[in-house]
């Protein structure tokens, strides 16, 4: 059983501890992951649709969705299986849009889908030759009377080839740069989409590049006004960015525990692993570090609820602290548990095997570490000379 006395802190509510009781009970019944990537992922969404942990991701009517209940559920989800986390977190990352900026017509159409798992959502904002700036976009919507035509290409898009609808943030010219961007919701099914190229990676999940080949959507496909994609896009990114932290905290987690069963379990003569001083040392760096994480991450989601709801300070570095720190120590933490475990650490079907890949990604995606750090230091910054 995972260390779950974080949830005595301050920052949650009854409502919190209930739900991560919840998600513990369903994430035990998870079967291991196997077989068709694409099938996989379409039943995990399925499944948690119908377990009812989809509506975490759509918020309640003009409520924005919970971030501490959204972190919770990619702790627990992350710990599991990387990919049930992943079918979770698209869910809320590629309909984030919507919840926030959508129009009431727009959240009736998708977002009930949504939360029951019956469409799959992605965000497709990252370009061939556009990754964190994504003020330079080059894919283009043009205005033809009572539709935009969208034409160009999305690269690395999370549930690409399985999604039923992309939000898309393309250049519609209103000033240059960041100020002349639009988000719309383009069908899966929309002529002239298509998936280009499937891409894999270390760690398997749906990633695609998207060709859009002068595709047509209505004008009511446009989220808020044109040339707010960039605002649009930022802010969701700002409200998922902490879950990205508390998912690389899940991995930590795990990892960690693997390393306290093999320690207490290997013999080294007529003592175990667990009895040697160093790796006592680096037993104690390691939950020192998750600690220091699950402080981080939870102390973000609750300044952002809590922010979000006029009742205090949503402190704009909390977010990117959390992610820069919960995942670079993610990444050390489970790169010790795999140089405890020796040869076995880098076999393929062990668990530290696998989060040794899965954790790889979280550094860079949803913002990498480095520009997390002129977040903050550009935030202090500000600060300063106000």
């Amino acid at each position: 059983m995972r260390d779950r006395s974080f949830l005595a802190w301050p920052f949650f509510e009854r409502r919190h501890r209930d739900l991560a009781d919840e998600l513990e009970e369903w994430c035990g019944r998870l079967e291991a992951d196997g077989g068709d990537l694409d099938e996989q992922c379409r039943g995990l969404v399925a499944e948690l649709g119908d377990a009812g942990f989809l509506k975490l991701t759509v918020g309640d009517g003009d409520r924005r969705p919970d971030v501490r209940s959204l972190a919770l559920a990619r702790e627990s989800l992350a710990y599991h299986s990387a990919l049930a986390d992943f079918a979770f977190a698209m869910q809320g990352l590629g309909s984030g849009a919507i919840s926030l900026f959508g129009t009431v017509e727009q959240k009736r159409r998708w977002l009930p889908a949504v939360a029951s798992g019956e469409a799959i959502a992605a965000f497709a904002m990252t370009e061939p030759e556009c990754g964190s700036d994504a003020a330079n976009i080059q894919t283009s919507a043009m205005r033809d009377g009572d539709e935009w035509v969208l034409v160009g290409e999305k690269t690395y898009i999370s549930n690409g080839g399985i999604a039923d609808f992309y939000v898309t943030f393309a250049r519609t010219g209103e000033a240059e740069g960041a100020r002349g961007l639009s988000a719309f919701i383009v069908p899966a099914d929309a002529p002239g989409l298509s998936v280009a190229e499937r891409i894999e990676v270390v760690a398997p999940h749906p990633l695609a590049r998207l060709a859009y080949d002068n595709v047509r959507v209505p004008a009511d496909a446009l989220i808020g006004e044109p040339g707010e994609g960039f605002r649009i896009g930022m802010e969701t990114l700002n409200l998922f960015r902490v879950t990205v932290g508390a998912a690389a905290l899940g991995f930590a987690r795990r990892a960690l525990d693997e390393a306290l069963r093999f320690a207490c379990s290997r013999r080294l003569g007529s003592a175990t692993l667990a009895d040697n001083a160093v790796t006592q040392e680096k037993l104690a760096d390691m939950a020192t570090a998750v600690d220091a994480s699950a402080l981080l991450v939870y102390r973000a989601a609750w300044q952002q609820d809590v922010g979000s709801s006029g009742g205090g300070n949503d402190n704009r570095r909390a977010a990117p602290m959390a992610k820069l720190h919960a995942t670079e120590a993610a990444a050390q933490v489970i790169d010790a548990a795999v140089q405890m475990h020796g040869g076995a650490g880098v076999t393929k079907g062990v668990k530290v095997e696998e989060l040794y890949r899965e954790v790889r990604a979280l550094r860079i995606y949803e913002g990498a570490s480095e520009v997390q750090r002129q977040i903050i230091a550009r935030d202090m910054l500000k600060e300063r000379a106000e």
